[in-house]
């Protein structure tokens, strides 16, 4: 055992001394009659730890549900004498480490003794093996749920200060994933109480049944949470694949033409921008940016004499040009989830007047298109590794305004100008760091891994 364990251990021997002051400060009694009830549960405690579920590296046992009728019905000392019993049993025929052992006999010790002093003080009237009335039921339930949250504290935060698991999120998981069960536990063995007062010991044999039902339900609940574990692993596992294949192809046409890449990074972000000053949510600024940073995917179709000419396009390598939205969307709609994405794209070329690539009528154009259609011209007028001569700001605000009402929305245009002269957010094309943190692939992950909403268009 460590130093750092001896202190917890140290402190834990001190809490438990303070449980044994609370109990005789408190007066609450103990009693071993009748001695075939403090055997019954004994042997049911014992008997329960065969059937231990293990969940997070925390073992949980039915054991807790004879313990705290023994509270209840007997008193601190017989409850705390059956949980020392029992954590012993535990740790002999699983052949514990001696810190852990000491950190389970210190804890089975104490929580019994403080849940019996908490029976004792929310119904100092009732003595043990004279239970009756549903009230004394729902201290009973009570103490079981605030004992066993004590229980999984003490044992949790041991192992987290000794070890450095259960991580405090792993932690909180195992505790919700099996509170539900614990709870309706906690309901039988509050029936199992309220019982005891009319037909005696005999109402004990029910915990027989009160403990199956009990394991039965926490390894089903258990079961179920592995299976969404997995489940969610395996929702990353396909989203990393998937995401990964399109941030390869961007990646991929970013070594082909870093133009068109850092192009697209920085209409990306300018259009997250203005869809945030046009009020809409998170999730719809996500999902405009994804199609700003995927809308010139489809130019892969472009052979070296189209994507890097430098002269006049001929009719029939225009017509190339304009199936870019189209090659894209169909790209990028194979991929689960991202229909309205590919939706957006298909539509970042046409135009507010409805001539634009497909004549796609107003009212079909996503919102998200015509905010790309601004951020897009924009930045293909000012940036200086541009196909064309660059402008100045001035020059290219000027120019939106123009073809306002046109080829652009104008609310998009007037929002697009106030985010440009507020200098809200500006792009290096020059800086490779800024198309990467652009792209954020780590991101993208957890974004397409969590529900899907589609974006009113």
């Amino acid at each position: 055992m460590t130093n750092r364990q001896g202190i917890i251990v140290a402190v834990q021997l001190a809490v438990l001394e303070l449980a044994l002051l609370a109990a005789s400060v408190t007066g609450t009694d103990s009693t071993w009659a009748p001695i075939e009830l403090f055997f019954l549960l004994f042997v049911l405690a014992i008997g329960s730890d065969v059937l231990t579920v293990e969940i997070r590296g925390l073992r949980i046992s039915g054991c807790f549900i004879a313990i705290v009728l023994a509270m209840a019905l007997l008193g601190p000392i017989p409850a705390a004498v059956i949980g020392v019993g029992s954590s012993a049993f535990d740790s002999c025929i699983h052949r514990r480490a001696w810190d852990r052992v000491a950190n389970n006999l210190i804890t089975f010790a104490t929580f019994p003794i403080l849940g019996a002093v908490a029976i004792h003080l929310a119904a100092p009237h009732v003595m043990p093996g004279q239970v009756d009335g549903l009230s004394f039921s729902g201290v009973v339930l009570a103490v079981f749920m605030g004992s066993n949250l004590l229980n999984f504290i003490l044992v949790a935060g041991f192992q987290r200060a000794s070890f450095g698991t259960p991580s405090l999120s792993e932690a909180r998981a195992a505790f919700v994933t099996v509170l539900p069960v614990q709870f309706a536990t906690g309901l039988l063995t509050a029936g199992v109480a309220f019982s005891y007062g009319r037909i005696g010991v005999g109402a004990v044999g029910l915990l027989a049944v009160v403990l199956f039902v009990f394991q039965y339900l926490l390894r089903a609940g258990i079961a179920a949470f592995d299976r969404g574990e997995e489940l969610g692993k395996r929702t990353k596992e396909l989203a990393a694949l998937q995401v990964g294949l399109l941030s390869t192809v961007i990646q991929t046409l970013s070594m082909r033409d870093p133009m068109t890449a850092r192009h697209s990074a920085a209409v990306a972000r300018y259009s997250r921008e203005v869809a945030r000053m046009l009020g809409l949510d998170e999730r719809e600024q996500d999902l405009i940016h994804t199609a700003a940073l995927l809308h010139d995917i489809g130019k892969f179709i472009f052979p070296d004499s189209i994507l890097f000419a430098e002269r006049k396009l001929t009719d029939e390598e225009w017509a190339t040009v304009k199936l870019h939205p189209e090659q894209g969307a169909r790209l990028v709609r194979r991929i689960e989830g991202y229909g309205p994405v590919a939706d957006i794209i298909y539509c970042h070329h046409e135009r507010y007047d409805g001539t634009g690539y497909y004549s796609v009528p107003l009212e079909q154009i996503p919102l998200g298109s015509r905010i790309i259609a601004a951020a897009d011209t924009y930045d293909v007028m000012t940036s200086r590794d541009s196909y064309r001569r660059p402008v100045s700001s001035e020059a290219a605000l000027a120019e939106l305004r123009r073809v306002s009402g046109g080829q652009l929305d104008p609310q998009v245009v007037e929002t697009f100008v106030a985010m440009i002269e507020a200098r809200r957010v500006s792009f290096q094309h020059a800086d490779h760091a800024d198309f990467e943190r652009e792209l954020g692939f780590e991101r993208r992950v957890e974004d397409y891994a969590r529900p899907r909403t589609a974006i009113a268009g």
